[in-house]
C-alpha cells in the first residue's frame, strides 16, 4: 500500500483520545516515517490530548477532530486507530483515496483498507500490547519489519531540580487505586527522592498534602516533570506510559487489567498485579520493586 502513494503524500493518522494509547501511536507513526520519510503525517486528536504528538518531528500536523480539518489537509490515506462512529465519519470527510481500519471496527464499508488482526500480521497467535496492535497495521501497510520502538515525546528539558520521584496514586475509579496510606508509606521511605504527588481534573490530592502535589497540571507540564524524574511509581494509568516513553524507571500497579497489553512499552519496569481488588498488592512488594529498579530511593 505505501509504495502506491506519490512522494509527499499526506496522510491522516485518527486517535482521538485516552492518553496511553495516544502515547502507544508515536512507535507506529516512527515505523511509518522510517517506511516513507517523504510522506506527511498529521494526527487527529483532542486538543486536550494534542501535546503528545506537538513538538514530534515525525508529526507535521496535529488537528482538531473536526470533518473541515480532515478535508483541509486532502490526505492521500487515512488510517483510523480509534474506532466509534465519530472517528467513522471523520475518516469519510477526510475523502481519501484509501482509508484503513481495522478488521473489527463496525461499518467496514467504509473502508478500503480493513486491517487483519495482529496476530496473523505478525504469524503469532498470542496476546499482543497495544503497541504492538498499531505497529503491526503499518507493517501491514507495507512497512518494513522492524524491532517496534519505544514510545516518542518531546518536551524542552528542564533541569537543576533535587532528584524526585512522580507518584500517581489515584485513578479514574477507586477499585482500580492502590490504597491512598500504601502510597503515602512508600513516598515517607524514599530517603534520597522527592516525592511528587500528581493528579488530574477533579482528583484529591489533600491526603498527600505533606508532599509536594501538582494538582490539575497541563499535560505539557506533566510531559516536563516525567522526562526529569528519577522514579515513577502508580496505578496503571496513562501518566506511567509517559514514564515508559522517556525511559523513567517504573513500578505499575495493576488491577484488572491486563499488563500484557498495557504494561510500559520497553522500559525499565516492575509490574505487581493484583489479580483483583487493588489491597491485594503488599507495600513491601512494592518497596523490593523499587529496590529491583537499583533505584537510589
Amino acid at each position: 500500500m505505501l509504495e502506491k502513494l506519490p512522494s509527499g503524500a499526506k496522510v491522516l493518522i485518527i486517535r482521538l483520545r485516552s492518553l496511553g494509547d495516544c502515547v502507544l501511536t508515536t512507535p507506529a507513526i516512527h515505523i511509518l516515517k522510517t517506511a516513507r520519510p517523504d510522506l506527511r503525517v498529521a494526527v487527529m486528536v483532542e486538543d486536550r490530548f494534542a501535546d503528545v504528538f506537538r513538538g514530534n518531528p515525525e508529526v507535521n500536523a496535529v488537528l482538531p477532530p473536526h470533518p473541515a480539518a480532515a478535508l483541509i489537509w486532502n490526505p492521500k490515506l487515512t488510517i483510523n486507530f480509534h474506532g466509534g462512529s465519530r472517528s467513522m465519519w471523520l475518516t469519510v470527510a477526510s475523502a481519501a483515496r484509501y482509508r484503513a481500519g481495522f478488521g473489527h471496527f463496525r461499518n467496514q464499508r467504509i473502508y478500503n483498507l480493513p486491517i487483519p488482526r495482529a496476530q496473523q500480521i505478525l504469524g503469532e497467535e498470542r496476546t499482543v500490547h497495544t503497541a504492538e496492535h498499531m505497529a503491526a497495521a503499518m507493517f501491514w501497510l507495507g512497512a518494513g519489519r522492524m524491532e517496534i520502538p519505544r514510545a516518542r515525546l518531546h518536551v524542552p528539558v528542564v533541569a537543576g531540580e533535587r532528584p524526585y520521584a512522580v507518584i500517581h496514586a489515584l485513578a479514574s475509579a477507586a477499585h482500580k487505586a492502590w490504597p491512598v496510606e500504601r502510597f503515602l508509606t512508600v513516598a515517607r521511605s524514599l530517603c534520597h527522592l522527592e516525592p511528587v504527588f500528581i493528579g488530574g481534573p477533579g482528583d484529591d490530592l489533600t491526603p498527600f498534602a505533606e508532599f509536594r502535589t501538582q494538582v490539575n497540571p497541563s499535560l505539557k507540564d506533566t510531559l516536563v516533570l516525567m522526562q526529569s524524574a528519577s522514579l515513577f511509581i502508580g496505578n496503571d494509568s496513562g501518566p506511567a506510559h509517559i514514564a515508559a516513553a522517556f525511559n523513567v524507571p517504573l513500578v505499575v500497579l495493576f488491577g484488572e487489567s491486563d499488563p500484557v497489553i498495557w504494561a510500559p512499552w520497553r522500559a525499565r519496569a516492575r509490574t505487581l498485579v493484583a489479580n483483583g481488588a487493588m489491597d491485594r498488592i503488599p507495600t513491601g512488594d512494592v518497596l523490593a520493586a523499587i529496590e529491583a529498579l537499583g533505584v537510589a530511593a
